[in-house]
């Protein structure tokens, strides 16, 4: 998939745990894992944004685009 989901790469940055993360911006842990992995289909722009809030980034911080 030539979308890269960094959300691994902006919790090690600020220093959080998954569980943590979900809780704060209100899903679960397993559709959490879903996103981080690339297995998510879509992105609510609302949970976007709530990880950006909670993670102090910005969406190109999160997601990233490279050709096949």
């Amino acid at each position: 998939m030539p979308i890269i989901i960094n959300v691994d790469v902006m919790l090690a940055k600020r220093k959080m745990q998954s569980q943590e993360l979900a809780e704060k911006i209100g899903i679960t842990q397993a559709n959490l894992s879903i996103l981080k992995t690339g297995k998510a289909k879509a992105v609510k722009l609302s949970t976007l944004e709530a990880i950006c809030e909670v993670l102090d980034c910005q969406p190109g911080d999160l997601l990233e685009f490279k050709k096949d």
